[in-house]
């Protein structure tokens, strides 16, 4: 690349802080970053044109779990663990609205709804039994009972007769997020570098050696915030995992509002105005779908449009807008990964498609390891 004098100087000369990734991670790791050390240069390295990955490509759910996800989430951690991941959750959205402002992430307070297919029997059944635990264990947490049985009043087909309401679940508009967390971040002096690609690393005593695209330069620290596509920094304790979404074109007088659960979770929609967004179906081909690869299935996108036909939407005609996919970050614990992994590189990733909801933490977190 053909740098001038002004470009190496003002961009890549005396760096102190370089973070890879532009998402809700790498930004708020960034903002923390200029609050400890306000003279410091900071510079953040972006690939995509957009921050790629999950955080401009979310279904905009500022949600924590739903009752299902968290009973199947004791089956492989202690309770104990479960209860401090949700509080994670909670806290991150909490610092997600009070850094941002809910009028610019368009915070809807609409509450979630968990829905039961009339042929997963055994899910419901679980699920009613166990509502009275879960709201006991979360009670210090919430100071009142999160999860209650609701009658549908959506018109949905196909379900069992109770959903579960959560009252603490939102909408915010994951563009006019990342666009006030980018915005935030350049009034603060922040450097953000897109289509840089990350080819090397080095870490010396002095500082880190970065390749990028066909330059380098050196970083005193480097903090990685690439959440799905970071399983070679992590020995494969980060796996990418693609989400599939679609939206329907305006729906005339469309009732839904909130945001929505389906079968642990591996289903999701909400209303966006007029509009339905639909995403999931991972679970249809886990291997297929653990990729760092955008793009579509036929068997997804035909299971997501049969869904809305016999489920959500059984009385209304509807035409698909608009398909995309983001890449999630998932591994064998929910757990983020928050590490240094050598003298001057850490990273902050494994978000376990709660990003919306603990990246904001995450990105707090990696920054006060400096």
């Amino acid at each position: 690349m053909n740098l001038s004098y002004w470009e190496l100087k003002n961009w890549f000369t005396n760096v102190d802080y370089t973070i890879v990734g532009s998402g809700i991670v790498g930004l708020h790791t960034a903002l923390q970053l200029r609050e400890r050390f306000p003279d410091s240069k900071i510079l953040v390295l972006e690939k995509g044109m957009l921050p790629e990955g999950a955080s401009t490509k979310n279904a905009g759910f500022a949600c924590f779990g739903s009752l299902s996800e968290i009973i199947d989430d004791l089956k492989s951690h202690t309770e104990e663990e479960v209860i401090q991941l949700i509080q994670k959750r909670w806290q991150g959205l909490q610092l997600l609205r009070k850094n941002l402002g809910d009028e610019n992430i368009d915070f809807k307070p609409y509450g979630g709804y968990e829905l039961f297919l009339k042929d997963d029997e055994s899910t419901y059944q679980e699920c009613l039994q166990k509502l009275p635990f879960i709201n006991d264990i979360l009670q210090p947490l919430f100071k009142t009972a999160v999860f209650e049985k609701n009658i549908d009043r959506f018109g949905f087909q196909n379900i069992h007769e109770y959903s579960i309401f959560n009252p603490f679940e939102a909408q915010i508009d994951t563009g006019n997020m990342m666009q006030t967390l980018l915005k935030l971040a350049y009034s603060k002096g922040i450097l953000i570098l897109n289509n840089q690609n990350v080819n090397t690393f080095e870490d010396h005593t002095g500082g880190v050696e970065i390749s990028v695209n066909d330059y380098s330069f050196v970083s005193k620290k480097v903090l990685f915030a690439t959440n799905g596509f970071a399983g070679k920094l992590t020995n494969n304790a980060v796996k990418p995992a693609r989400a599939q979404v679609l939206i329907t074109e305006p729906i005339p007088n469309l009732d839904i509002r909130g945001t929505f659960h389906l079968d642990k979770g591996y289903y999701y929609f909400r209303n966006i105005g007029d509009r339905i967004l639909f995403g999931g179906g991972r679970n249809l081909d886990f291997e297929g779908e653990n990729t760092s690869e955008f793009g579509q299935t036929e068997i997804i996108q035909n299971k997501l449009e049969e869904l809305l036909k016999s489920v959500i939407l059984p009385a209304t005609e509807f035409k698909v807008a608009h398909r995309w996919s983001g890449i999630m970050g998932l591994g064998s614990h929910k757990k983020p990964i928050v590490e240094q992994l050598s003298e001057n590189v850490y990273c902050g990733v494994r978000l376990g498609g709660m990003g919306v909801a603990i990246g904001s933490l995450v990105g707090q977190e990696l920054a006060d390891l400096i």
